[in-house]
């Protein structure tokens, strides 16, 4: 039997709930992509994608659909995102979400290139968001 080993990691994925900033709108989580290499950068396109687990019942994805079809990505003519600046993905709190500080678990999907050694890849990453319910 042998075992594969791990890939290198090129990113640290971080994600936090960014509550409504009034009554009655959407909250976000945001999600920051912490480089572990400087020169492997997360792709604009395809857009990074949040899928909440079916099986929490606290927040709402309110991201608009996925693209039907991406166009083909190339490190050459890729552009890449800020990594300073979280991604957001829009949610609503459930109607029926239990009050309190909730754990929401999510997977992070993604595409990234390294420019240098002209390869591109997708990646993915689960995450926990803490949210607080009022």
């Amino acid at each position: 039997m042998s075992v594969a080993a791990a890939g290198p990691t090129h990113f640290t994925v971080t994600a936090t709930y960014v509550a409504p900033a009034k009554p009655g709108a959407n909250g976000a989580v945001a999600v920051s992509f912490i480089p572990q290499d400087p020169d492997v950068h997360v792709n604009e396109e395809p857009a990074p994608r949040l899928k909440l687990d079916p099986s929490q019942a606290v927040l709402v994805d309110k991201q608009p659909s996925a693209p039907a079809r991406t166009r083909t990505f190339d490190p050459e003519t890729a552009r890449y995102l800020d990594p300073k600046v979280p991604v957001s993905f829009p949610v609503a709190l459930a109607a029926t979400a239990p009050k309190g500080t909730q754990s929401v678990k999510a997977t992070v999907t993604y595409f990234y290139c390294s420019k240098r050694e002209g390869w591109c890849r997708k990646g993915s990453a689960d995450v926990e968001v803490p949210v607080r319910v009022p």
